[in-house]
C-alpha cells in the first residue's frame, strides 16, 4: 500500500512538472511569435519525454521546414543504422599491364570508392603526405620507374553529378559547398591567399593557392572591405570547371586572407597529384586524368583486367561520423547519402540514397512527406523536416548500440547535447536535454524566415531552451 502511494505521488508531481514545462514553453513561444525578428517567421518544436517518449510540448511540430545542419542528425543515424559503426571505405590501386623492365605497359587507377576522409588533416593515417609516401612505396615496391599508359582517378561508382540538386550557386564552388565524388580528395578544399591595400574598394591581389589546382584559372574581383569586417567572399566555380571568380569583400590591409573553395574535379586532382609526386622520385608519367572526366570528352577507359595492389582504408564510419556532426562538415553528410546507395545497389548515388533513407524511416513511422529531403547534409534550403520527425530519429537513435558514438558526437551547446543548423533566414537546434531536476528531454526546435541578425535570434533560441534545463 505505502509502495502504491509512493508511485501514485511521483506520477502526480511528474505530470504537475510536465504541465509547467508546458506552460512555460507555450509562454515562450508566444513571446517569440510576438518580437519583430519573428513577425514573418514559422516556429516549430516538439519536446518528448526520453524516458517513455510521451509528448511533453509541440508547436507547429507537423509542419515541414527547412532544417539547414539539424538534418545532419537523420544522415547520421541512418549511416549508423544501414553501414555500421565500424563500417571502412576503401581506395585501391591497380594497374591493367604487365610491369617490364620497370616500365608499366598499360596505366595506373586509382579506384575510388568514396572514401571521404581521403587526403583529410583529421587523421594521421589519411593526411596527403601519408597517403601519397604510402603510393609510392607501393608503386616502387613493383619496380615501377616508367609508366607508359596514364594515371587515371577512376571515380565512375558514383555518378558523376558531385553536387545534390537544390544547393545554390552561391554556395557551390565554396569550401563548405564541397560535393562528394567516387574520389574524394583532402575534402576537396584548397586554400587561397589574398591580400589587400589599406584602400575600401581596392581589389584584392592573388598572393597564393594550396594545393595546387591543374588547369585551373582564377579571376578575383573581391575588394577591399572595411577593416575587421571579416570573410565576405565567394568562390563561384562549376564542377568539372576550369575557370573560377571569386567575388565579395575581405578586410583592407590585409597581407595574407585565406579563403577556402571546393575542388572541382577530385579525382582528377588526385591523380594529377600523384602524377606530380611520382615525377617528382624519377618515375615517368605521361598523363593523368579522371575516369568522369574521360568520359565526357569520349575518351572512355573501361575498368576491365585490373589487378589490384593496394588498398587504403578509412578510418570506421564511428570516427567519421564524430566530425561530421562536431564540425558539421557537408562533405561527409552526403559522402553518407551516396555511400548507403552503393552498398544497396553497387553505384553512388544521391537520389538512390535519399530514397533508401525515407523508405527505412517510414518503416519506423516516419512518413515520407516528413523527411522531404534531397541532400545528406541539410545545405539545399528547399529540404523540408517536421520537428516531430527529428525527435523520433533521435528516440530511436537513443535505443540503438551504437549510441554512444552517436551522443558523443553531438556538440555542446549552450550547456546542451546538441546539433544547430543555420543558412539563410534559418535556425535550428535539435538533440537531448537533462534538466536540473532528473528529467530528460529530446527535442526539436526550428525558425525559418527569420528577420535581422541571426546571432540574436540565436540568443533569443537558446533562452527558451533553458527552460528545460
Amino acid at each position: 500500500m505505502k509502495w502504491m502511494l509512493i508511485t501514485l505521488l511521483a506520477c502526480i508531481c511528474s505530470n504537475v512538472f510536465a504541465q509547467s514545462i508546458d506552460t512555460k514553453l507555450s509562454a515562450a513561444i508566444k513571446n517569440l511569435e510576438g518580437d519583430a525578428q519573428f513577425k514573418h517567421a514559422i516556429l516549430s518544436m516538439y519536446v518528448a519525454d526520453t524516458k517513455t517518449g510521451k509528448m511533453v510540448f509541440e508547436k507547429n511540430a507537423e509542419i515541414g521546414l527547412a532544417p539547414a545542419s539539424c538534418q545532419k542528425v537523420i544522415t547520421s543515424v541512418s549511416a549508423f543504422e544501414m553501414l555500421g559503426k565500424g563500417y571502412t571505405y576503401k581506395t585501391e590501386l591497380a594497374l591493367d599491364g604487365p610491369v617490364a623492365a620497370n616500365e608499366l605497359k598499360g596505366n595506373l587507377y586509382i579506384i575510388g570508392h568514396g572514401d571521404p576522409s581521403l587526403g583529410s588533416w583529421r587523421w594521421q593515417q589519411t593526411r596527403d603526405k601519408i597517403v601519397l609516401s604510402n603510393i609510392l612505396k607501393k608503386v616502387k615496391e613493383k619496380g615501377i620507374d616508367h609508366i607508359a599508359g596514364n594515371i587515371i582517378g577512376f571515380d565512375a561508382n558514383w555518378e558523376s553529378n558531385n553536387i545534390p540538386d537544390g544547393w545554390i550557386w552561391e554556395d557551390i564552388g565554396n569550401y563548405y559547398g564541397a560535393g562528394a565524388s567516387g574520389i574524394n580528395w583532402m575534402e576537396n578544399q584548397y586554400k587561397i591567399i589574398l591580400s589587400t591595400e589599406d584602400k575600401v574598394g581596392t581589389t584584392a591581389k592573388f598572393k597564393n593557392i594550396y594545393p595546387k589546382l591543374h588547369g585551373i584559372s582564377f579571376n578575383v574581383e573581391v575588394k577591399a572591405g572595411a577593416r575587421n569586417s571579416g570573410d565576405n567572399a565567394y568562390v563561384y566555380l562549376a564542377p568539372y570547371s576550369d575557370k573560377a571568380f571569386i567575388r565579395g569583400t575581405i578586410p583592407a590591409a590585409s597581407d595574407s586572407f585565406t579563403i577556402s573553395g571546393a575542388i572541382p574535379n577530385p579525382g582528377y586532382q588526385m591523380a594529377y597529384t600523384i602524377a606530380e609526386m611520382l615525377r617528382g622520385n624519377s618515375i615517368i608519367v605521361p598523363y593523368s586524368s579522371s575516369y568522369n572526366e574521360l568520359a565526357l570528352y569520349k575518351k572512355d577507359f573501361p575498368l576491365k583486367g585490373v589487378t589490384v595492389f593496394y588498398t587504403i582504408p578509412s578510418p570506421p564510419l564511428d570516427s567519421i561520423n564524430y566530425w561530421f556532426l562536431k564540425k558539421s562538415i557537408n562533405l561527409y553528410g552526403e559522402a553518407f547519402v551516396k555511400t548507403i546507395a552503393y552498398e544497396k545497389t553497387k553505384f553512388g548515388s544521391t537520389d538512390t540514397g535519399i530514397a533508401i533513407i525515407k523508405d527505412f524511416w517510414s518503416k519506423k513511422g516516419i512518413e515520407k512527406s516528413a523527411l522531404n529531403i534531397i541532400d545528406g547534409s541539410g545545405l539545399s534550403p528547399a529540404n523540408r523536416v517536421t520537428t516531430n520527425a527529428l525527435v523520433t530519429v533521435l528516440q530511436y537513435a537513443q535505443q540503438r548500440p551504437w549510441f554512444a558514438s552517436f551522443y558523443n558526437a553531438l556538440p555542446e551547446i549552450n550547456g546542451i547535447k546538441m546539433k544547430d543548423g543555420y543558412i539563410s533566414g534559418v535556425r535550428s537546434y535539435t538533440g537531448y536535454i537533462k534538466s536540473k531536476n532528473g528529467a530528460a528531454y529530446t527535442f526539436s526546435f526550428i525558425v525559418n524566415n527569420f528577420d535581422g541578425s541571426p546571432g540574436t535570434v540565436r540568443e533569443k533560441m537558446w533562452k527558451l531552451l533553458d527552460i528545460l534545463k
